[in-house]
Order: structure tokens, then sequence, then C-alpha cells
């Protein structure tokens, strides 16, 4: 399982229908509004 860097949600990678890829690193979110926020604001991830 990944954890959602927006809301902390546990996120199953096999499934998972939110995928960001940043430098080449797969980040898995679990809503399409996570998705939104995270590539927003990537600083505010750490990303």
């Amino acid at each position: 399982m990944a954890k959602d860097p927006v809301c902390n949600m546990n996120v199953d990678e096999k499934t998972a229908k939110h995928v960001s890829e940043i430098n080449g690193n797969k980040v898995y979110l679990c809503s399409s509004g996570c998705k939104q926020q995270f590539e927003q604001n990537l600083s505010k991830y750490g990303y």
C-alpha cells in the first residue's frame, strides 16, 4: 500500500486510478481531487 501525500489515505498501487509521475517516481493518490491538489502544489508535498 502507498500513502496518498495529500490526505494520508492508503492506496493500493495495483488498483490505483489516480497516479502522478514525478521525476520517474510514481505517486499514488486516492481521488482526482487529491491528484489535482498534489499536482498544483508539488513543493508542499516534498516534490
